[in-house]
């Protein structure tokens, strides 16, 4: 444990740090995984498109909190976009 006032104070702030981060990766992972679930559901486009912009939103603000480096967000959202895109193509197709 810190012996110092300040080592004990960033040791807390590391640890709410944490905490915080782990809520907003959980909270995204949820958010992909109902887009997935709603495109297994058969749901339409438009209600999918609601999920997939929640679901982009959520991983800029983790992007912009440095949850997520820039470019794992992006790549994140761009499968998932991919993967909307291609569900919807192939059921017009």
């Amino acid at each position: 444990m810190a012996n110092l006032k300040s080592s004990k104070k960033a040791a807390i702030q590391s640890e709410k740090r944490h905490a915080n981060n782990v809520a907003r990766k959980s909270s995204i992972k949820t958010a992909f995984k109902k887009v997935i679930v709603a495109l297994e559901a058969g749901k339409t486009k438009d209600e999918v498109q609601v999920l997939f912009n929640d679901a982009q939103a959520q991983c800029a603000r983790a992007k912009g909190k440095s949850t997520l480096h820039r470019k794992t967000a992006s790549r994140k959202v761009s499968r998932l976009a991919l993967r909307v895109q291609t569900h919807f193509t192939s059921i017009v197709a």
